[in-house]
This record gives structure tokens, C-alpha cells and sequence, in this order.
């Protein structure tokens, strides 16, 4: 029974709260417990922001030469932005990526992939291919950000990039059904279509599906679940596959090797929504990491995904990345082991710093997604730490 002396929560942060705790770790914290992360810094937030983050916009990747930006990189600042509650940081990423990687016009235009230092010292777009990834999450930042500040303006621009992403990158493999390709250019041959299954989350194409109801995205999520599970034969997913129009196999150029690509496919399928009727699906077909930890206490960097066999010290993003999906399966112990692999201070680079934003912040629940695959920030509850 409730305590009468101890107000009720309003409406919607009762609601908000409730869909954290349903979707939360094995072990549900009290709902005032849960209402803390609203009010926190989100300290590994804002030591990428500055590392990463230049005040123009541009999010850069240090660890290369080159000091590129790529779309996943625009992609991720945008999200987090959007989980921080940071409207102006946001407009800076995005106003950065329009110009520089969509030539000006993000409405006619899907963002080059990669720029940075070219060989003759100049900045520019080094390799004007697409990737899916990158646009994937910034259309749903877009989408997420247009409805969570009430600006219809993002979420019309975020229906255009889907719009363009149709086009250009949906395919219908024979005999299997709809696919998105991994860019525009290079990933379909005579004999078979490259794929990455990392760059699928189930509930972003949940949320796609919800707002663009003529396109793909339903069937492109179902579809997803069952390439994963076929991908992935002793519970591991690879980093790329091949579709060679009878059967999913390993990819002639890379090889059956899970690193980091697909350990986001474990990150994505953690964070799915308890309810989504695909989630124990997904799950049960990525049961790889959570066998092998229980059986030798430490993951590796690489793996082979026939023999499940794995090799090298992965980077600590890896452990960030491990939290929701070993949250999900019920299993604290491993995940508690996981996060004391996490430093808590140092310096990591770029991919490493976003896997435990995703990771982390997920289980420090900064965020949530819902059935639909809406974004459920901390914040939008009325405990905001921000106007």
C-alpha cells in the first residue's frame, strides 16, 4: 500500500517511470530510485563532448590519422544529444552534417560516410559512399528529437531521410524478402548481397514502421530478427554476411569473424522493449556471449561465429555494450562483472566512448525504448534537470 504522506506522481512520470522499471534490469528499483538518473550529470556524456565533440558540430574519431567524421559518428552525437536534452548542441551536429557530409541539401542527399584529412592536408569528404548505419540513427534522431521538443520542421526532415534510404538502399533479396543494404554502392554482386546485421536495432525499424506505415520497416524487422538468427549459428553474430540467394553465409572478403560491429547487435537486442514479440526471438539466437562468459568469465575481441571460438582482449566498450543484453537475460552477476571492466577514468577513443554511452547510460536509465520503439529519455519526465 502506498504511503499516503508521500505524493502520488503525476500522470506522466508515473508512466515514464513505470515503462523504465518494466524494462529495466533484472532487479526493479523503487520508482524514486529510478526518477534519480533525471536529475544526475551524465558524466560520460559530456567527456565525450569534450573530447570529441568540436564546437562547430563535427564529432571526431581521434584514433585515425586522418581525424575523421563519419555519418555513425554525427549519428551517435545527434542521439545523445537528443537523451541529454541539449537542443542547441544538437542543431550545431546536425547543421555540421547537412553541410559538410549531404552537400548542403540533407533533403535531396544521404550523407557521405567518411571525412576528414586528405593526403594533401585539405578536409573534405574522403569517400562519398553511404552507410546505412549513420543514416539509420540520424533519421531517428530526427524523428525522436522532432517529437520530443514539438519541432515538426526535425521530424519532416527525418521522414526524408527514410524517404531517401527507400530509394537508395532498401533491396528485396529473392527468396528471402525486403533488406537494407549497407550503403548505396558496392554491397551487390552477380552471385550475392553484403550485409552487416549490427546496422539493424529492432526497435528503431519499430519506430520507423510507426511513422512511415507504407514503407518497408515492418517487414524489414522481422526480416532482421530472422537474418541475425541465420547468421549465426552458434549463438554469435558475424560482422558482415553474404546472401548468395539461397542461404546466409560468410562474407568472401572478411570472413565468419564477430568483433566490433557485432558486438552492437548484442547491445541493440538488449535494449528491445521486454514486450516487443520478437525480443526472446532475437535473444535466444545471440545466446553466444552470455555461454561463453558463464564458461571462461572474460569475452574476446574476435570470434569465430561457426565455431564460437574466440580470440584477443576486447576494448572495454565491449563490456558497456554487454550490460542491456546480459540485463535482459536475467543474469546481474555477469553484467556486474562486465561493468567492473568499464574504467571510470582514462582515456578511451571514440567507438569506445560510445558503446558505453549506449551501454551505460542505458543502465543507468538515462533512456529507454518503447514497444514502438519511441525514445523514453530521463527527462522527459517532469523530474527534468533542464527547462
Amino acid at each position: 500500500m502506498r504511503d499516503p504522506s508521500v505524493p502520488a506522481p503525476a500522470p506522466a512520470r508515473r508512466r515514464f517511470l513505470q515503462a523504465m522499471a518494466a524494462a529495466g534490469a533484472a532487479a526493479v528499483l523503487p520508482l524514486d530510485v529510478l526518477a534519480q538518473a533525471c536529475g544526475t550529470p551524465w558524466r560520460e556524456w559530456r567527456a565525450f563532448v569534450d573530447r570529441h565533440i568540436e564546437p562547430d558540430g563535427r564529432v571526431v574519431d581521434h584514433l585515425n590519422t586522418d581525424l575523421r567524421s563519419t555519418s555513425e559518428s554525427q549519428s551517435y552525437g545527434l542521439f545523445f544529444a537528443l537523451v541529454d536534452n541539449d537542443p542547441v548542441l544538437f542543431d550545431r551536429i546536425l547543421a555540421w552534417t547537412r553541410r559538410h557530409l549531404c552537400r548542403g541539401r540533407a533533403d535531396l542527399n544521404l550523407p557521405a560516410w567518411l571525412w576528414g584529412r586528405a593526403a594533401d592536408g585539405q578536409f573534405r569528404v574522403l569517400d562519398p559512399n553511404t552507410a546505412a548505419d549513420g543514416e539509420l540513427w540520424i533519421a531517428y534522431a530526427l524523428l525522436e528529437a522532432g517529437r520530443l521538443w514539438k519541432r515538426p520542421g526535425l521530424v519532416e526532415a527525418g521522414r526524408q531521410t527514410l524517404a531517401l534510404m527507400r530509394t537508395a538502399e532498401v533491396v528485396e533479396l529473392p527468396g528471402f524478402g525486403p533488406m537494407l543494404l549497407p550503403g548505396n554502392r558496392g554491397f551487390v554482386q552477380a552471385d550475392r548481397w553484403t550485409l552487416n546485421p549490427s546496422y539493424l536495432p529492432l526497435f528503431v525499424l519499430r519506430r520507423f514502421a510507426a511513422v512511415d506505415a507504407r514503407g518497408p520497416w515492418a517487414r524489414l524487422a522481422e526480416r532482421s530478427v530472422a537474418m541475425t538468427r541465420a547468421s549465426a549459428p552458434v549463438g554469435f553474430a558475424p560482422d558482415w554476411i553474404a546472401w548468395n540467394g539461397k542461404a546466409f553465409v560468410a562474407d568472401p572478403g572478411k570472413g565468419a569473424i564477430g568483433s566490433y560491429d557485432a558486438i552492437r547487435c548484442y547491445l541493440w537486442a538488449g535494449m528491445t522493449d521486454p514486450a516487443d514479440p520478437l525480443r526472446r526471438t532475437l535473444l535466444d539466437g545471440l545466446s553466444g556471449p552470455a555461454s561463453m562468459l558463464r564458461a571462461q568469465s572474460g569475452f574476446a575481441e574476435k570470434i569465430d561465429t561457426r565455431l564460437g571460438v574466440g580470440t584477443g582482449t576486447p576494448s572495454p566498450g565491449f563490456a558497456a555494450a554487454l550490460l542491456p543484453y546480459l540485463s535482459a537475460l536475467g543474469q546481474p552477476a555477469l553484467a556486474k562483472a562486465q561493468l567492473a571492466r568499464i574504467p571510470t577514468a582514462g582515456t578511451l577513443n571514440y567507438y569506445d566512448r560510445a558503446l558505453v554511452l549506449f551501454g551505460k547510460g542505458w543502465m543507468d536509465r538515462r533512456y529507454r525504448f518503447s514497444t514502438d520503439g519511441r525514445l523514453l529519455p530521463a527527462w522527459s519526465s517532469p523530474c527534468s534537470a533542464r527547462p
